[in-house]
């Protein structure tokens, strides 16, 4: 299992509509089928550079499936994004596999 996480610091200038925007961005990225899932979570440390940041985590099942989207939809995606809020917001990305998942057991 690979996650894509999409790091996001956003200005507080278009922090609402962003978030607005997010809300159809998401299942964007999910409907090219190469994602089983997605966490849209808010991060809870403050920035010195001030804004609001979130991360998007994209869960998908193979690195070929992350490639697929990286070569075929990410850039239109992005785009929109960069197209709408321009400097108004910072993104990184990073990939992570998942080693192993452990959770608690009820007794």
């Amino acid at each position: 299992m690979i996650i894509y996480n999409v790091t996001i610091n956003v200005d507080e200038t278009i922090h609402t509509e962003w978030r607005e925007w997010m809300k159809t961005h998401i299942p964007q990225v999910l409907a090219t089928g190469l994602f089983t899932k997605a966490l849209f979570t808010k991060v809870l440390v403050k920035e010195d550079m001030g804004g609001t940041t979130y991360s998007v985590q994209y869960h998908a099942n193979s690195k070929n499936a992350l490639l697929h989207y990286q070569n075929e939809f990410a850039s239109k995606l992005q785009a929109d994004g960069l197209k709408r809020f321009g400097d108004k917001m910072l993104a990184f990305r990073t990939e992570l596999e998942i080693v192993d998942e452990f959770s608690v057991t009820k007794n």
